[in-house]
């Protein structure tokens, strides 16, 4: 199945509701970085969160999510757009760790500390705002986000298989939001129903597309608004990488020169590695000047 992400408004209109399969971009993030299965599963669930949010978000509007923590994951952070676009990376991409249920412990690996959202909407100074992690568990830290940042009283749920050789073998997730006026009657239902379901990772074993995902959460009250590809994306390019090195500015780049006789670069996202010899540091100090 392609990765995509369904949008409906449910119970009534009374929620957004937005449910995605996040498999194949979840799996091209653990090959890039070779993430042990508790890293892929964290920035799995990270990924997965940040680009639903992202489709809250129109035109070429940009978030990037970061995790701040005190846990041996060394932190984590996503970037995503409003059109399916994400990317990420963690700081200790080898950790694998069990709980007493033998289940992967993502809440030790990631710790206690902070859900950044930093928003650049093209229409003003790009701000942050910040919200304490509940649980580390990553879907529990994103609905609190939004409950006391952006006072959106939200459910969400992200969750992802392993296979036995350690690879993501499914991954997706939902977000759930209510909408202003949402009666008392509408809520109570709401949580009826998510008591009711079966998790993210059983609905995606089952093999369930997002809209399937939407029927089971809403029991048919819900309309399908639009579908949204999804993919691991990264804009990376060597003119960006030669914007950050002619910042450092014509005598620094001279003594990179005098000692290495190279620069090498390597992008966190996708670790494309960009290679500037002699001559190419010649043409950056040449830009220095014109600076």
């Amino acid at each position: 199945m392609k990765d995509y992400l369904a949008k409906a408004y449910a119970f009534d209109g009374k929620v957004r509701l937005y449910a995605a399969v996040t498999t194949n971009l979840v799996h091209e993030a653990q090959k890039i970085h070779d993430l042990w299965p508790t890293s892929a599963s964290a920035l799995g669930r990270l990924l997965t969160g940040s680009v639903i949010m992202g489709a809250m978000y129109k035109d070429d509007q940009e978030l990037t999510i970061r995790v701040e923590s005190n846990g041996p994951i060394e932190g984590m952070v996503a970037t995503t757009n409003a059109k399916g676009d994400v990317r990420g990376y963690v700081g200790n991409p080898h950790l694998y760790f069990k709980n007493n249920e033998g289940k992967l412990n993502i809440s030790y690996a990631v710790g206690e500390g902070n859900l950044h959202v930093t928003k650049d909407v093209k229409v003003r100074d790009i701000f942050t705002s910040t919200a304490q992690l509940q649980t580390g568990q990553i879907a529990e830290d994103f609905a609190y986000y939004f409950t006391a940042s952006e006072q959106i009283p939200s459910a969400v749920a992200l969750g992802e298989k392993i296979n036995e050789d350690n690879t993501i073998a499914l991954a997706g997730g939902f977000i759930l939001q209510r909408m202003p006026g949402c009666p008392e009657e509408t809520i109570e239902r709401i949580e009826q129903r998510l008591k009711s379901i079966d998790s993210v990772s059983t609905m995606l074993e089952k093999g369930m597309t997002p809209e399937a995902m939407i029927q089971a959460i809403t029991d048919g009250d819900h309309r399908i608004l639009h579908t949204l590809d999804l993919q691991f994306a990264c804009d990376c390019h060597r003119e960006k990488f030669e914007r950050g090195l002619i910042s450092l500015g014509q005598k620094q780049l001279a003594d990179i020169k005098e000692e290495d006789g190279q620069i090498e670069t390597v992008c966190h996202f996708c670790k494309t590695t960009y290679h500037f010899n002699e001559s190419d540091i010649d043409a950056l100090i040449e830009e220095t000047t014109k600076t």
